[in-house]
């Protein structure tokens, strides 16, 4: 039997939060060690799930103490939490993005290849159960030749607006885990792209040069074309779904609901609603991706989505933020 790997967990925010349940729970996990720059919050996730909390970097890092790291503090962080890792020789598993700015993206990514480190960054919804069976009937031939794909990602209500100032936007933020999962879905790098946007839900964001609403359309070598809309808003709770049309028939992963009882009563019916948040919807995939990390380590086998993989999503997200501004067409320019 494997030895369980020993982790360190960057970050105690939100999301580190998450992160830290999961790795606990984990049975093939020795969660070590919290590390964020605010010792009471380090302290205090790392006391609720035994781990030692710790201000002092080094500790985090320290290859005598752990084999990996998951980086899931801010965003300007993770290149530098990734050069460090690199040059530790530990494991890394890394919320996207590697780092807003796509140069520094490839730097980053590129130091940690040229360490021969093992990466992955957590693009989750590949995590997610219904989306890797639609995804494995694709590739099984299901639908024939892909044609069309539409992916849909609405939220139910507008983050903060410290937050969009400091998100990179909606292509880099948003819809960026959907591109990943076009590339993913359809096994082909798109090769144009096309954007357009509105600020719906709250005008104020054009200040930060972003949209709330957005079409995005991508050209695929093929042919095939893929859309995806995005909207911060819905009113209604959390819209996600994917629906891949080919040219034998179409496969279609739904609207997920929070039940599936249905009420039956004079002249009505009533039935679950969708899940109230992003968070409530896609849980499960945290911890799932954690597994999928692990074991994978511990098999010594190649784990995806990699540092390429997050580079290549990025590029599309780039892309397309020059569309939004541009109102035109642009190529895709991946990293070589």
């Amino acid at each position: 039997m494997a030895d369980p790997i020993r982790m360190a967990l960057i970050g105690a925010g939100f999301i580190g939060g998450v992160h830290a349940a999961a790795l606990a729970a984990d049975p093939e996990v020795d969660f070590a060690v919290v590390y964020d720059i605010d010792d009471s919050r380090a302290s205090q996730l790392g006391e609720r799930h035994g781990a030692l909390g710790t201000t002092e970097v080094e500790v985090a890092f320290d290859p005598e103490r752990v084999d990996a790291v998951l980086i899931a503090s801010s965003t300007d962080t993770h290149a530098a939490h990734l050069r460090r890792a690199a040059d530790a020789g530990l494991a890394v598993l890394l919320e996207k993005p590697i780092d807003l700015d796509l140069s520094r993206a490839i730097d980053a990514a590129r130091h940690a290849q040229a360490a021969g480190v093992t990466a992955m960054v957590d693009f989750n919804r590949r995590f997610d159960v219904a989306y890797a069976e639609l995804t494995a009937a694709v590739a099984a031939g299901g639908v024939g030749d892909v044609e069309l794909v539409q992916l849909t990602s609405r939220g139910p209500s507008m983050p903060p607006l410290e937050y969009i100032a400091v998100s990179g936007g909606q292509m880099r933020d948003q819809a960026v885990h959907f591109f990943d999962l076009a590339r993913w879905i359809t096994r082909q790098d798109p090769v144009a792209v096309h954007a357009m946007g509105s600020a719906l839900a709250d005008p104020r964001i054009t200040a930060h040069g972003d949209v709330d609403t957005s079409i995005t359309s991508l050209r695929l070598p093929s042919g095939a074309l893929v859309q995806i809309d995005c909207a911060r808003r819905t009113g209604y709770g959390y819209d996600e779904k994917i629906e891949v049309h080919g040219s034998t028939g179409m496969i279609e992963a739904r609207r997920q609901r929070v039940g599936a009882v249905a009420r039956y009563g004079p002249g009505a019916v009533t039935e679950p609603g969708l899940y109230p948040g992003w968070f409530e919807r896609v849980q499960p995939t945290y911890a799932a991706a954690i597994g999928h990390f692990v074991r994978s380590l511990q098999a010594g086998v190649p784990i995806q989505p990699s540092l390429a993989d997050g580079l290549a999503a990025q590029a599309i997200a780039e892309a397309a933020t020059a569309s939004l501004a541009s109102g035109r067409t642009e190529l895709i320019d991946y990293p070589a």
